[in-house]
């Protein structure tokens, strides 16, 4: 389907519908905070994206986003990048990070990732989890750990950093510590992580005690709720904001916020988390 003008100012204004009906009253937590941009991350409406690319990018833009980041799917501009950098230009967003699978930064794929994002004015590399075989105990990832290390500095020349990006297994147990304090215990502190904050609860996580844990390592980080669900609109389950936003900005260094609502009607969703974080201030 191909979204006609109409269809975009009726996403965004169906998106602040939603916000005024659910939060009449001004968030107790709203205040004069560090502008951090506001960015959204692409996977939750790639069905919509498959259908009409162009048409989404219009309608992220509409809403008030100022950046997206992408996810393992370029829409047939994978071999494209100019023409993909120019469709966000012409939107006015920024990639502001990729999800980045483990072998597109591996030795044969990097310098290709690396070109690509250098087109794109994207600084981020992203891995969005990992298979069982570089995971799940020391041994594996520590030999994962040793490549997030190399990566980090080759890719620090290009003004780019690695991360990756939270799940709920990350805190299972392996020994005496969980993977994830196992991953950002051992590799170097130019290498993000990419707290997502739903991901994060719905494992047993604590996100307010890992950006303590971690200072200046949370350099993006993914927005979502959680009310024992991962689609909540943002402002609508437990997560904690003032804590959150607190943390991000100042001990985090965050230079993005990214938001991801897997709701059933993502873009609808998308459209009315960031009305709620406008009206917290953000």
């Amino acid at each position: 389907m191909v979204y006609s003008r109409r269809d975009v100012l009726k996403l965004g204004l169906s998106g602040a519908a939603i916000c005024t009906a659910r939060h009449a009253a001004p968030c107790a937590w709203a205040t004069e905070a560090k502008k951090i941009p506001i960015g959204m991350q692409i996977h939750p409406v790639r069905k919509e994206c498959e259908k009409d690319f162009l048409g989404v990018l219009a309608a992220v833009a509409k809403m008030g986003y100022q950046g997206v980041e992408l996810a393992h799917s370029y829409y047939g501009y994978e071999k494209k990048p100019h023409e993909l950098r120019k469709l966000l230009d012409d939107n006015g967003l920024k990639c502001c990070g990729m999800h980045t699978k483990l072998p597109m930064i591996q030795s044969d794929q990097l310098q290709a990732t690396i070109e690509f994002s250098k087109i794109l004015g994207n600084k981020f590399l992203i891995v969005p989890g990992l298979q069982a075989k570089y995971s799940g105990s020391k041994e594996a990832l520590t030999e994962t750990i040793k490549l997030f290390n190399d990566v980090t500095a080759q890719v620090k020349e290009h003004g780019m950093q690695v991360g990756y990006h939270t799940h709920g297994p990350d805190f299972k147990k392996i020994g005496d510590t969980t993977q994830w304090e196992f991953i950002f215990d051992n590799t170097k502190p130019e290498f993000i992580m990419q707290v997502d904050v739903a991901n994060t609860l719905s494992g047993g996580g604590d996100p307010y005690a890992i950006l303590r844990k971690y200072p200046g390592r949370a350099t993006t980080i993914h927005l979502r709720d959680y009310d024992g669900t991962k689609s909540a609109v943002i402002g609508e389950g437990t997560v904690k904001w003032d804590e959150l936003f607190q943390l991000c900005e100042t001990i985090g260094k965050t230079e993005w916020y990214i938001v991801e609502c897997g709701a059933e009607n993502p873009l609808e969703a998308a459209a009315a988390c960031l009305k709620n974080l406008h009206k917290m201030g953000r």
